[in-house]
């Protein structure tokens, strides 16, 4: 998804030797990578997510820059990172949203389009 030359693009995966379905446990993890496609630099500063799980049940995150970075994008740029999401069910959903400033001080918000966490999706072992 791209919003005001930013394009967000998320990679999820679940986390099976981490998750214990017995006991309604379900670690997913998710990559996410942001490219600046515009003309001018611009600075990640807070981040806001919707996670809601197969119930309907939702949950809100907010929080000041991703895993304690404020990452600067200058034109052509991209930054990636990786975090994880535990549910208490075998799939939900993640979206939201990145607060942005341009070098002048314009602050704008960039989408993060829904993407589903999945126990029938891709997944990975802590040892990858």
């Amino acid at each position: 998804m791209v919003t005001e030359d930013v394009r967000v693009q998320a990679y999820p995966a679940y986390v099976p030797d981490q998750s214990n379905p017995a006991k309604r446990e379900f670690l997913f993890s998710y990559r996410i990578r942001i490219s600046n496609e515009g003309k001018e630099t611009v600075q990640l500063l807070s981040r806001h997510w919707i996670i809601i799980n197969a119930n309907g049940e939702q949950h809100e995150v907010r929080g000041s820059g991703v895993v304690g970075k404020l990452p600067k994008l200058t034109p052509g740029d991209s930054f990636e990172y990786s975090s994880f999401c535990p549910l208490d069910t075998e799939w939900g959903t993640m979206e939201g949203s990145f607060e942005m400033q341009r070098e002048q001080g314009e602050r704008f918000q960039v989408a993060i389009g829904r993407f589903f966490l999945t126990t029938t999706g891709p997944a990975i072992t802590s040892q990858q």
